[in-house]
């Protein structure tokens, strides 16, 4: 039986040590848990709200950077998936962007968040390729957040049926209920949707948390509550 698992995470703002250490606990408590594919949230290294990308800068990472290292040893040593979101910094320019490792900890790809939101304009630049990518537990289809409103993803997932969609996100509370309008925008495409979430406030705005895993029926197999970090995973029959 294989195992799904995602992440709600909050990582305290511009402590990037801090938040490698918090993040790799979680996913190694996952690994233990026998997790073949972990995803965590959207900026999950550095909190998501940001002024330039001057602020940025000091805690964005290279593709191979510090972080991919610990994540790396972390997929090798209980050969998993790791899906996590991060600032990347790459021929001086910052991107939205989540590390794709596979089990034997190599660097798959690192994709960037092409449909990006209000506040990732202050310091991203917007991803081009998506990526569909082949693995044991099937096809792995990672997207970021704002990018679940892009009709152009939908089409993707429609037409390419990706087995799994791995959905970093920090997505905002507005008071919606937010597994509704998730499972309305993925209608019509039959696979397993893990979405990571971060929680709680940062400056103005408040994240939704609830974490989720749904089946490819579009049923609920694993919820997280609003608020706390925490691990949820789901047997992938």
């Amino acid at each position: 039986m294989l195992k799904l698992a995602a992440i709600q995470y909050k990582p305290p703002k511009a402590l990037l040590p801090v938040a490698q250490t918090e993040i790799c606990d979680l996913i190694r408590q996952a690994g233990k848990d026998g997790a073949d594919l972990i995803v965590c949230p959207e900026m999950a290294t550095t909190g998501y709200l940001w002024d330039s990308p001057e602020q940025l800068l000091p805690y964005a990472e290279p593709a191979e950077g510090e972080t991919f290292s610990l994540l790396s040893e972390l997929a090798e040593q209980y050969k998993t998936w790791i899906i996590c979101g991060f600032p990347e910094a790459s021929n001086n320019k910052l991107f939205n962007s989540a590390w794709v490792i596979q089990p034997n900890g190599k660097l798959v790809c690192c994709y960037r968040k092409i449909l990006l939101y209000d506040s990732d304009y202050t310091w991203s630049k917007s991803g081009t390729t998506r990526y569909l990518i082949a693995s044991e537990l099937g096809t792995i289809f990672p997207a970021i957040c704002m990018d679940l409103n892009d009709n152009n993803l939908l089409h993707a997932l429609w037409k390419n049926n990706p087995d799994i969609l791995a959905f970093c996100t920090n997505w905002l509370d507005e008071g919606s209920n937010v597994l509704e309008y998730w499972r309305h925008r993925i209608l019509g495409w039959r696979g397993w949707f893990v979405a990571a979430n971060s929680w709680g406030a940062e400056q103005d705005i408040t994240f939704s948390g609830r974490s989720l895993i749904l089946d490819p029926k579009g049923n609920v197999v694993a919820m997280a509550p609003k608020t706390g970090n925490c691990i949820i995973m789901a047997d992938m029959n």
